[in-house]
């Protein structure tokens, strides 16, 4: 079965940074699973993928719609390369509407991912993300930039206590 799975299935990776890629193919040489050596890196832009219309079968975003400057259009190419009645599944930290919850992630960001972040020389990588995170949609915003860019249901899931947020699209 996982024979026959390894010839179906393939994963393309795509990031826009040359340099992020090859750490990452560096990474993949380094695991012993079978499954991890399907995985091919495409240097791409969000904006404009270097697929055909309806190519996929499944799209998954993490943490990239965030730190994408036009996530309508970016929006509308993920919906161009799925296939009907495909889902797209974007994975990010959620903007909540809790007071609660945007504190203890506020409070998580200043006094774990960045010093943590620090301990590996990542100071400045992550520096940022909290404006990012208070700059970037709701989950009815999301749920509704799904449907505009053509996806016939979105529904955003709360995740990690509404640390984070996964917006689930078919097409």
């Amino acid at each position: 079965m996982e024979a026959h799975l390894r010839v179906l299935v393939q994963v393309m990776a795509v990031d826009f940074s040359s340099q992020q890629l090859q750490t990452a193919a560096s990474r993949q040489d380094q695991r012993w699973k079978p499954c991890y050596k399907n995985i091919k890196w495409i240097e791409g832009d969000a904006l404009d993928l270097p697929f055909t219309d309806c190519y996929f079968d499944a799209v998954t975003v993490g943490y990239g719609l965030r730190n994408v400057v036009d996530k309508p259009k970016a929006m509308r190419e993920i919906f161009r390369v799925l296939k009907p009645g495909s889902r797209a599944s974007i994975l990010d930290f959620n903007k909540s509407s809790s007071l609660f919850t945007t504190s203890l992630q506020s409070w998580m960001i200043d006094n774990v991912v960045v010093p943590l972040a620090s301990g590996y020389g990542l100071t400045e990588e992550y520096k940022y993300l909290k404006s990012s995170i208070l700059h970037y949609l709701t989950e009815k915003e999301l749920e509704e930039l799904a449907k505009e860019a053509g996806f016939s249901a979105a529904k955003h899931y709360e995740l990690g206590g509404g640390l984070m947020g996964d917006l689930v699209a078919t097409r």
